[in-house]
């Protein structure tokens, strides 16, 4: 365990932040720290046909030891860490023998990691955490799921005597900006099907997951006065308001759950001038998606024709529900769910709210189902993850690559 310990502590330390305003590929140039990195351990724990390539997509082989053949797999995680709040200066806390009480994560700003709020931490009591020191998130989505798969390979390159397959392994930049699959070669990755190892808690397989699209609102004002601006001023800010009203106000994310659909506001700025917001459009349905994006078409319809055209709405598709992919392959599925239950793991088989590579990579003729990679309360101050999971997660990689090998 403590193998998984140090590995996952020395990818977190490294700063993998995203940006999605950058056009470029890895999106920040600090991630090309930990690819080139990962690319060493690869080779160092004896995975052969190493690559890394302009982009910074990273790819891998374990050769098969059988003498039949069998499916080519993968596995998958990304090694950037999310915009939403600070990945610099990771400063991981290791909490032994997790007692189920408040965990103090910065003593100073009174930052507490409660069990009152966070009901989940009871699961772990006796188990070993790492959290955040509270002041930047952990990193465990998706570098535990690196951990987690580097850490199999290199236990099947240490016992030859477990037969498997050709195994295929992927790490990706930017999904957590919505681009972890765009430049993905699935051709050259040449695997039949792949699992990302991209979820959360221990058991959790996934197949569903949103349709997803993003959107941006521009309104155009003019400034006059406002001691003489009867008929005259256009005021960008109160345009955004009335649009925002127009919205099912009770469709957000801190009001739905399981395969309910939302609206999410995450960026708003403006005067009167000038006023700008941004948001993502999210919904397991596919019709139900559609007609979240023709209700934003037609508030901007209807506010253009009461103020003269000043509203501009940019809308893009980012990705699909991957059920319809995976669905005539379920049987990838039932692999992963006897591999966690021949490991006394009780399979959590739940649509995602969100996405994941896999959810693209589908979509490009890859067939791709999610795993829990064991982290918690991604994406902030209150992330952590018990090592146990991660443990775990790397048996359940082990074993599905047995099971592909016995597979008739």
């Amino acid at each position: 365990m403590q193998n998984i310990i140090d590995r996952f502590l020395s990818y977190v330390t490294i700063d993998t932040q995203s940006d999605s305003s950058s056009k470029t590929t890895p999106s920040t140039k600090k991630q090309w720290d930990l690819a080139n990195l990962l690319v060493k351990e690869l080779k160092k724990i004896g995975m052969k046909e190493v690559t890394i390539d302009n982009n910074a997509y990273i790819m891998a082989t374990l050769p098969s030891n059988l003498d039949k053949e069998v499916p080519t797999i993968g596995f998958i995680s990304h090694f950037d860490t999310s915009p939403d709040y600070s990945g610099t200066h990771v400063n991981p806390q290791i909490v032994k023998d997790y007692d189920g009480q408040d965990i103090v994560l910065n003593e100073k700003e009174n930052i507490i990691l409660s069990p009152d709020y966070f009901e989940d931490l009871l699961q772990y009591k006796g188990q070993t955490l790492i959290t955040t020191d509270g002041t930047t998130l952990l990193g465990a989505d998706d570098k535990a799921g690196i951990t987690e798969i580097i850490t199999a390979m290199e236990y099947l390159v240490q016992h030859p005597e477990i037969k498997h397959g050709k195994i295929r392994v992927g790490f990706t930049p930017d999904e957590e900006i919505g681009r972890g699959a765009h430049k993905f070669d699935v051709k050259k990755f040449g695997a039949d099907w792949a699992y990302t190892m991209d979820g959360s808690q221990i058991g959790e397989l996934e197949y569903e997951n949103f349709n997803a699209a993003s959107a941006k609102i521009t309104i155009k004002g003019k400034s006059v006065h406002p001691g003489y601006a009867k008929g005259k001023m256009v005021n960008a800010v109160g345009i955004s308001n009335e649009f925002i009203a127009l919205m099912p106000m009770e469709e957000v994310p801190e009001q739905t759950w399981r395969r309910e659909g939302f609206f999410h506001i995450h960026h708003i700025k403006g005067n009167v001038e000038h006023a700008e917001f941004e948001m993502i459009i999210r919904d397991h349905d596919r019709n139900k998606f559609e007609q979240r994006k023709v209700l934003l078409n037609k508030i901007t319809e209807q506010l253009n024709e009461k103020h003269r055209d000043c509203i501009t709405l940019e809308m893009k598709d980012q990705y699909y529900n991957m059920r319809e992919k995976i669905e005539p392959v379920f049987y990838i599925v039932e692999i992963a769910k006897k591999a966690m239950e021949s490991i006394d793991i009780k399979p959590i088989i739940k649509p995602i709210r969100g996405g994941t590579d896999g959810s693209q990579l589908s979509f490009m003729g890859l067939p791709c189902p999610n795993i829990f990679a064991g982290g918690h309360n991604f994406h902030g101050k209150y992330e952590y993850v018990p090592v146990e999971s991660m443990q775990k997660a790397v048996e359940v990689i082990v074993k599905i690559c047995e099971l592909v090998a016995i597979k008739k």
